[in-house]
């Protein structure tokens, strides 16, 4: 296959997963579901719309024009993908494969149902593909190059483990958002889908606010009341109550809303079903405070610097958004 081969099976791909028929995503939804009960349908429906809006023949184009394929030897290429999010593994899969890339992907075991219902419809659109990607779950063995995600803990073992290989390993990251405190009750609704989408689960997900000192939280808590369903989904609820009660227990100042916990605290990662906040005194004082996590931040929320991505937007990145500021069709094209 030639470079406009694989975009057009990726172009029909989108269009395959975009036209999906009611019957078929509620199998897909329940088939990820079976698997890891934080997928909830609305949260597969999410994953199919951010993988959509990559295989347009338009961006595709686009992306793939800033990068030099003739010189592309065909290598195999391990990926471990994670499972915190459905389908969290798709961009390292279109990579590889546009790429010209053969694919090794160490599936994880709560998410494999999705990323092989992806693969199979591509292959039935392309069956060349077929010969290029192979899913297992043993241990990745004869490559030539790795691309792992996981915790920190597991990417300590990466780190050895594939250290004989061109690799790119991935850790614990999270996201942030930056309020100027001029924001509308809608603009602060927006943000609620960077902290609520898929739980609070993913690296895109805001965990941590910095606030102006002349912030009223009590807006923040009023303009997040449409997604108070996720204290329905028991898992959730769960790590509610249980962070609800260890603050009571410590005597720890927060503000509550009956579905999430507010408090100060200077930690980036907050646990589900609560979310950090930090005052900023000025412009200096808030660059000190986000620099202070710079290695940690996937992707800052907000409208003033160094915001980059708008509020509502931080789970339907760009093609080009790469995991960990890491161009890994950059790091393909090298090897």
């Amino acid at each position: 296959m030639d470079l406009q081969q694989r975009i057009t099976a990726f172009t029909r791909l989108g269009d395959v997963l975009r036209n999906l028929n009611d019957g078929g995503r509620a199998a897909l939804a329940i088939a990820a579901q079976s698997e890891n009960p934080w997928f909830t349908a609305d949260n597969v429906e999410l994953s199919l719309k951010g993988i959509t809006h990559f295989l347009q023949r338009d961006t595709l184009t686009n992306w793939l024009s800033r990068y030099d394929f003739n010189q592309v030897e065909p290598k195999k290429i391990g990926v471990v993908m994670a499972g915190n999010i459905p389908l969290v593994g798709f961009h390292d899969f279109l990579c590889v494969l546009v790429s010209g890339h053969t694919l090794l992907a160490k599936v994880s075991s709560k998410d494999s149902a999705l990323i092989t219902y992806v693969a199979n419809r591509l292959c039935e659109i392309e069956p060349e593909f077929s010969r290029h990607i192979t899913f297992t779950t043993e241990q990745l063995r004869e490559v030539d190059a790795v691309i792992a995600t996981g915790s920190d803990n597991s990417a300590r073992y990466f780190e050895y483990y594939f250290r004989k290989y061109p690799h790119i390993i991935r850790k614990n990251r999270t996201s942030v958002a930056i309020l100027s405190g001029t924001e509308d009750q809608d603009t602060l609704t927006a943000l609620g889908k960077d902290v609520f989408s898929y739980f609070g689960l993913g690296c895109r997900n805001v965990s941590k606010l910095f606030l102006p000192e002349s912030f009223e939280l009590s807006t923040l808590l009023k303009s997040w009341e449409p997604y108070q369903e996720v204290i329905n989904h028991h898992k959730y609820a769960n790590n509610y109550d249980y962070q609800k009660s260890i603050a009571l227990v410590n005597k720890t100042p927060f503000m509550d809303n009956g579905f999430v916990l507010l408090l100060e605290d200077y930690r980036l990662v907050s646990p589900v079903s609560t979310v950090y906040y930090q005052f900023y005194k000025d412009e200096v004082h808030l660059r000190e405070l986000v620099n202070a996590h710079r290695e940690k931040i996937q992707c800052i929320v907000g409208t003033i610097s160094p915001a980059t991505v708008a509020f509502g937007k931080a789970q339907l990145p760009e093609v080009w958004d790469y995991a960990d500021n890491v161009d890994t069709l950059e790091f393909l094209m090298r090897l």
